[in-house]
């Protein structure tokens, strides 16, 4: 596996290469973006890291290049951030479907875990995949996250605002009002399409609270859709 990195900081690359070393990657490294871009054919990357620090002009242009042929789940994509990366560059970041985004130090544990967790690589020990599981994440619009049921009590289809999700439930605003009663309370939905960043997933759910906004459990998931689906959740975190 190669592991790409964008960095034009030593200290950088000190803190990416601790947290790599021995773990099986070849690590090519790269001082330059457009040299990256140059090579990135050549090179396949089965990850990739960038220095917003170091490139905060540029790392936009890197990420968009890559994304026109990889997809997130082909080639992850982290940017190591400074203090200058605000809230308007999270919302691009992930608008351009980064898969996480952490201080370039790495030295908060929680972000080790999501760090490693990206790769591919076992944490350290299972908190942060245990996080995911005790945790509902508020949705931001950048996070891509939205709902279409098909075939809601006579409604051909019903597309909803997610507003927070969790690897067990979520909670919607429909887009159009529906007029639901205590009757569906308890019902199992069959068609129901879930997107989470740039993964669509199929879960049976239950209604298990109505009004403005509907609660969802989710009942279950084909095959290892859960799992995958929690790894993006970590995106999130």
């Amino acid at each position: 596996m190669k592991l790409l990195l964008v960095l034009g900081s030593d200290d950088n690359s000190d803190a990416v290469f601790a947290k790599t070393k021995a773990q099986g990657f070849e690590l090519i490294r790269y001082r330059h973006v457009l040299k990256a871009m140059d090579n990135i054919d050549e090179i396949d990357p089965s990850a990739v890291i960038i220095s917003a620090r170091d490139f905060p002009m540029h790392w936009k242009l890197l990420v968009q290049f890559i994304r026109s042929e990889r997809s997130m789940e082909k080639c992850p994509i982290i940017i190591l951030k400074g203090e200058r990366f605000n809230a308007e560059e999270t919302s691009k970041a992930y608008f351009l479907r980064v898969n996480g985004i952490m201080a370039d130090s790495l030295e908060n544990d929680e972000e080790v875990d999501r760090f490693r967790k990206i790769l591919g690589l076992p944490c350290d020990d299972g908190s942060a995949a245990e996080e995911v599981k005790n945790r509902s994440f508020a949705v931001e619009p950048w996070h891509n996250v939205g709902l279409l049921i098909a075939d809601l009590f006579g409604s051909s289809v019903i597309a909803g605002d997610v507003s927070d999700v969790s690897s067990e439930s979520l909670t919607f605003t429909p887009v159009q009002a529906l007029s639901l009663d205590e009757t569906a309370l308890h019902k199992e939905l069959h068609e129901c399409s879930l997107r989470v960043g740039d993964a669509i997933f199929s879960p049976v759910c239950r209604i298990c609270s109505i009004g403005e906004k509907i609660s969802l459990d989710f009942v279950s998931f084909p095959e290892n859709e859960q799992q995958l689906m929690n790894r993006h959740l970590q995106s999130l975190m």
